[in-house]
């Protein structure tokens, strides 16, 4: 049996999700979009509620490719708002099509989003050795200074709790406790 973070449930996808992808050093601009989308969403919610129906906002939101999303106009964003399938916040949809322009531009500037994303931990993995729940803060300095710039160049849903969440989930932060055996894996990455 492995140890594995306590935050996990039995969900299958939580532990997928847990033992494939969080905290893994990400630098795809599209998976990096996805996340910011989803983590976004996320707001108020579970993450699991997310992660449940992650292949519905796939299909809904074009696999999350910033320039059809950045196209997205009041006839696509009503029948978003009629799929069942996705979160159904008006707020956070417009934000989706919104951060999507936006994206754009920060990557156009920056030549990537990546590039852009990382210069908030200098370019590196931020490795934390957290030994208990208690011990992951909700923001971080470098979160804080990331929803700051996000916000001025015109991101929404983009406050610092979240910029952290992505953070964590895109391997700019290693936030697996020590006692989780993906603490070290996700550094080799």
């Amino acid at each position: 049996m492995k140890n594995r973070c306590p935050w996990l449930t039995d969900d299958r996808r939580m532990l997928a999700y847990h033992d494939t992808e969080w905290g893994v050093q990400l630098h795809d601009d599209r998976k990096l979009f996805e996340f910011l989308v989803l983590e976004s969403m996320q707001a108020g919610l579970s993450w699991s509620t997310i992660l449940n129906k992650r292949d519905n906002f796939r299909k809904a939101f074009d696999d999350f490719d910033p320039e059809k999303v950045a196209r997205y106009r009041q006839g696509k964003i009503s029948r978003l708002l009629q799929d069942p399938g996705i979160i159904r916040n008006r707020l956070k949809i417009e934000a989706a099509v919104n951060n999507a322009g936006v994206f754009l531009r920060v990557r156009k500037e920056f030549g990537s989003f990546d590039r852009y994303i990382w210069q908030f931990t200098g370019g590196r993995m931020i490795v934390n050795r957290r030994k208990s729940l208690a011990e992951i803060p909700a923001s971080s300095p470098e979160a804080e200074a990331m929803s700051k710039d996000l916000k001025k160049r015109g991101f929404a849903f983009v406050g610092p709790t979240i910029c952290y969440a992505h953070m964590q989930a895109t391997g700019m932060v290693n936030d697996h406790l020590v006692s989780c055996f993906r603490h070290r894996e996700v550094q080799k990455t």
